[in-house]
């Protein structure tokens, strides 16, 4: 796979694990067979994991926003099409604004809208309002070429033979059996260190939704699937998860409201199964 190796994520967003794939290896199984990510989101494990040869079986990828979903089922099959969509898209305010604002019926120019929005927006953030309509301002970030074309063709190759869909994490994960992987990074439901509750995540995965992951993944355990939980640093994750999986802290360095914002380090939990 050596022409499609420092393949980066397609896609921008919010709590991405880029930084964790650095140091993944550590928590992996030796080794495993079929591969589910049911919260895909910018997807940079998966990308990761199959790029370094490590998923041997098939891949099962999936998530609930069906816009998301569309974009990498048209860069997995359409990408010709996709690129000269892309390639349309221009880096300004009022452009940006115009095609927010504009509905596309056809699958690819859909894909080609959301990728557009995803790569001008502020800081990746995926929001809809009670309509069910993305809401995110502009996002003033400048490039020297809007996509990565070359980046794409690598991606292209890498879901070929994946499964894509759009679904709860609960039916997806009735399928895996014994010595599958699965890695979950749901919605952070509480703010890392804190009290209370992320405000737009708590919308859409509430606290019930945490306690019902926790039950999903007891019954995988028991099928003998290998699960990788990340989640918030913060006692109530801890004191829901750690009384039947292995907890490990880990910290990764964050930069929280675009340029000029304070860096600081921020911890997570991730815990395993096995």
């Amino acid at each position: 796979m050596k022409d499609v190796e420092n393949i980066k994520p397609i896609i921008r967003w919010a709590g991405g694990k880029s930084w964790l794939t650095r140091s993944i290896d550590e928590y992996l199984p030796s080794d495993f067979n079929n591969y589910f990510e049911p919260f895909l989101g910018g997807g940079a494990m998966y990308f990761y994991l199959k790029s370094n040869n490590k998923i041997l079986g098939n891949s099962y990828l999936s998530d609930i926003n069906r816009n998301l979903i569309n974009a990498y089922k048209q860069v997995k099959s359409n990408l010709e099409p996709l690129i000269q969509e892309l390639d349309k898209h221009v880096n300004s305010k009022d452009y940006y604004y115009d095609i927010r604002s504009t509905i596309f019926n056809n699958k690819i120019e859909n894909a080609s809208k959301f990728l557009y929005l995803n790569r001008t927006s502020f800081n990746g953030i995926y929001r809809e309002n009670l309509k069910g309509e993305y809401n995110v301002p502009y996002g003033f970030k400048i490039y020297k070429e809007l996509f990565d074309f070359e980046n794409l063709a690598k991606a292209s190759k890498l879901l070929k033979g994946t499964y894509l869909s759009v679904s709860d994490f609960k039916p997806r994960l009735n399928k895996p059996s014994d010595s599958d992987l699965v890695f979950i990074d749901p919605p952070y439901t509480v703010a890392h260190s804190k009290n209370g509750f992320i405000k737009y995540n708590q919308k859409i995965f509430k606290w019930e939704d945490q306690k019902d992951l926790n039950r999903t993944i007891d019954t995988l355990t028991k099928r003998g699937v290998f699960v990788i939980l990340t989640n918030a640093f913060h006692e109530s994750i801890s004191k829901l998860y750690s009384s039947n999986l292995n907890q490990i802290e880990i910290s990764r360095s964050s930069q929280v409201g675009g340029i000029g914002a304070k860096r600081g380090e921020v911890k997570e939990y991730i815990f395993t199964n096995f």
